[in-house]
């Protein structure tokens, strides 16, 4: 899957990321208690408890989108904000993507609950090593839309969450890269009022230290669901 990134520190430079294993790190937080919240918000809905923390889910690279308008079928799905860590021409970037995933049928199978969405992300993006060294400073937000109005739905600091680092060691077995083409995202952050389907869905990966932020937005229209 062919995605276009911009780099707004390099002016106006853009790089073409052809990303061929797409994997989504799942309940990748470092404090336990925040995974048991998280955890917990999902056994509300009816879910399993994973076996194993952290664990890393396979999705088909065509999934990802950076579309401002996507489809899902029926409305009981929902995004969730992560950084997305990926590999293009050897160096490590970081963007933000959103882990739209079917809660009604995340009950029954988390893996093909994250299969049957699309993954829409950002169109701009930092190289990672520009940011490594204070990672645990940046922040991940995510607004919806509830009666007219954004509404703050998630937030939180990216020390929450295990590093980039961690996650790839883990997923390929001790290396510090993942292999060219493969893109990742790493863990998200609870639902502030809890998980609920919204149409419209803003993220955001915000640097207080350079007052920057990548920002991506996404409408999702439901398509409806027929016997």
């Amino acid at each position: 899957m062919k995605l276009s990134f911009s780099l707004p520190d390099n002016g106006a430079g853009t790089i073409i990321a052809d990303i061929h294993t797409l994997v989504i790190a799942g309940w990748a937080g470092r404090d336990m208690a925040a995974i048991e919240h998280h955890i917990e918000e999902l056994e509300a809905l009816g879910i399993s408890r994973p076996s194993a923390v952290p664990l890393f889910y396979r999705v088909s690279a065509n999934q990802l989108t950076q579309e401002k308008d996507v489809q899902v079928l029926g409305g009981e799905s929902s995004g969730e904000v992560e950084t997305f860590v990926f590999n293009a021409g050897g160096e490590l970037y970081v963007s933000i993507a959103s882990d739209h995933t079917d809660r009604k049928l995340e009950a029954h199978s988390v893996a093909f609950s994250k299969q049957a969405c699309v993954k829409p992300v950002g169109a701009a993006a930092w190289k990672l090593a520009d940011v490594v060294d204070y990672w645990d400073e940046l922040v991940i937000r995510s607004w919806i839309e509830e009666n007219g109005a954004a509404v703050l739905y998630q937030e939180g600091p990216l020390s929450s969450l295990r590093t980039p680092s961690d996650l790839i060691a883990r997923f390929t077995n001790g290396q510090a890269i993942l292999p060219e083409g493969c893109g990742m995202t790493c863990g998200t952050v609870g639902a502030i009022g809890g998980i609920r389907p919204a149409a419209s869905f803003t993220m955001e990966l915000f640097d207080p230290r350079r007052g920057r932020s990548l920002r991506h937005g996404y409408v999702a229209q439901s398509l409806a669901e027929v016997a």
